[in-house]
C-alpha cells in the first residue's frame, strides 16, 4: 500500500476509476430512488413519511463511516507519516459533516409528524449532534491555523480522541431510554425491515457510499494540487 501514498500514483489510479465511479453513483441513486418512492410500499403506521427513512438511514450511517475512516487516515498519519494520509482525512471532514448534517435535517423533518417536535434531547440526537460538533471542529482547525504542520497534529487529536463518540451514538438506543427507535436493520435476530422495503434501503447505503468515494477522489486531487502550489509559492520566496 506505500506506494499509493506516493501523490503521483494516487492521481493516476484516482483519474482511472473517477468516471466508473461517478456511473455507479448515478445508477445506483436511480434505482434506490426508484425504490424509495415508487416500488416499495408504504408503512403500516408511518404511512408514507416513512419513506425519508431512504434518505435519512443511509446520511446517518455515512456519518459514523465518514468519522471512523477519518480517523483511520489520522492514525496512519500519526504513526507511519504517509504523505496522503492527512490530506485523505482532511478532504473527508466536510462530506462526513455533508451526511451528518443530511441525517440531523431529515431526522428532525420526520420527528415533526411521528414525535410532534422538531427536536428533542434524545440520547441517539444528542451524540448525533456532538458528532456534527467534532466534524465542525475538526475542519476549523485546519481553516483557522495557518502552520499546516501544526493544523495537522492538532486535527489528528480531535479526530482520535473523537472516535469516542462513535459507540455512543450506535448504542446510545440500547444503553438509554430514548424516543429514537432501536436497531432494526442489522439485528442479532436478523433484519426486522420487510425485505420489499430493505432492498432499496441497502441500495441507497451503496450509491451515499460511491458518492462519497466519488467527492472524496475530487477533493484529494484539489488538495493534491492546492499542496503542489502551496509548495511552489513556498520555493519560490524561499529562492529570492
Amino acid at each position: 500500500m506505500q506506494k499509493f501514498a506516493n501523490p503521483v500514483v494516487f492521481l493516476k489510479l484516482a483519474n482511472a476509476v473517477l468516471p466508473w465511479v461517478w456511473v455507479l453513483t448515478a445508477l445506483l441513486f436511480a434505482i434506490g430512488l426508484y425504490g424509495a418512492l415508487v416500488s416499495t410500499p408504504p408503512d403500516a403506521v408511518q404511512g408514507e413519511a416513512m419513506r425519508i427513512m431512504y434518505i435519512h438511514v443511509p446520511a446517518a450511517w455515512m456519518g459514523l463511516f465518514v468519522y471512523v475512516l477519518m480517523a483511520g487516515f489520522s492514525a496512519v498519519a500519526l504513526v507511519y507519516r504517509h504523505p496522503l494520509a492527512d490530506a485523505a482525512a482532511k478532504t473527508a471532514a466536510p462530506l462526513g459533516a455533508m451526511f451528518c448534517f443530511l441525517a440531523l435535517a431529515t431526522g428532525s423533518i420526520w420527528g415533526k409528524p411521528m414525535w410532534g417536535t422538531w427536536w428533542v434531547w434524545d440520547a441517539r440526537l444528542t451524540s448525533m449532534f456532538v458528532l456534527m460538533l467534532l466534524y465542525m471542529g475538526y475542519v476549523a482547525v485546519w481553516n483557522a491555523i495557518d502552520d499546516p504542520h501544526l493544523a495537522a497534529k492538532i486535527a489528528r487529536i480531535i479526530a482520535l480522541v473523537g472516535v469516542i463518540n462513535i459507540p455512543i451514538v450506535k448504542f446510545s438506543v440500547d444503553w438509554w431510554n430514548t424516543l429514537h427507535q432501536p436497531a432494526s436493520v442489522f439485528t442479532m435476530k436478523g433484519s426486522k425491515i420487510d425485505p420489499s422495503m430493505l432492498w432499496a434501503l441497502l441500495v441507497m447505503a451503496l450509491a451515499y457510499t460511491f458518492l462519497f468515494l466519488a467527492l472524496h477522489l475530487v477533493s484529494m486531487r484539489s488538495e493534491i494540487a492546492a499542496r503542489k502550489l502551496r509548495q511552489l509559492r513556498s520555493n519560490e520566496i524561499g529562492a529570492r
